[in-house]
């Protein structure tokens, strides 16, 4: 068993690439095991002390179907204890007024339900009005924008895998 669940919901494929690419900088699937939150239970979340939540923000704001739909589900799970960091696609030109929405939603969820956040990441570099997912200056995970900023994508993911090693202690 893997010692990260990395949990993620994509509708374009788009989150999907980005969970690998996660995976593989951390080692691969001996490291971090892929949950499609579509497929996924509550009791996958028991065995991991250390989670990954992925999930594309959708529309105008709005968690992604797949996130949508297991939501409910998150007060049945307990996060007290487990470290969770965060990472989200979206679109910060088309819908700078609610860039990556949808990790700041889980986000503050899942922190309601005793999970600690770890993974922050600078605003530096992006260009959008508003985002529920800033908090203190910072985003509260790894903000990817692959319709805009696809050739970043590469180097924010090793800069922020570096970090959540450090963080998670692996």
């Amino acid at each position: 068993m893997s010692k990260i669940g990395l949990f993620f919901g994509s509708t374009t494929g788009k989150t999907e690439l980005v969970t690998q690419t996660i995976q593989k900088e951390f080692g691969g699937d001996d490291v971090v095991t892929l949950h499609n939150i579509m497929d996924a239970d509550e009791d996958d979340f028991a065995d991991y002390q250390y989670l990954i939540i992925g999930c594309p923000t959708w529309n105008i704001g709005e968690l992604q179907s797949d996130w949508e739909g297991f939501f409910p589900q998150l007060d049945n799970i307990d996060f007290k204890g487990k470290k969770v960091a965060y990472f989200g696609t979206g679109d910060q030109i088309g819908y700078a007024d609610n860039f990556q929405d949808a990790m700041g939603i889980l986000e503050e969820k899942i922190t309601e339900l005793g999970g600690t956040t770890v993974g922050y990441w600078p605003t530096d570099g992006y260009d959008f009005n508003e985002s529920k997912a800033v908090k203190n200056g910072k985003f509260v995970g790894l903000a990817l924008d692959e319709d805009n900023q696809s050739d970043l994508t590469d180097e924010r993911i090793k800069a922020w895998v570096a970090q959540l090693k450090k963080e998670f202690g692996v």
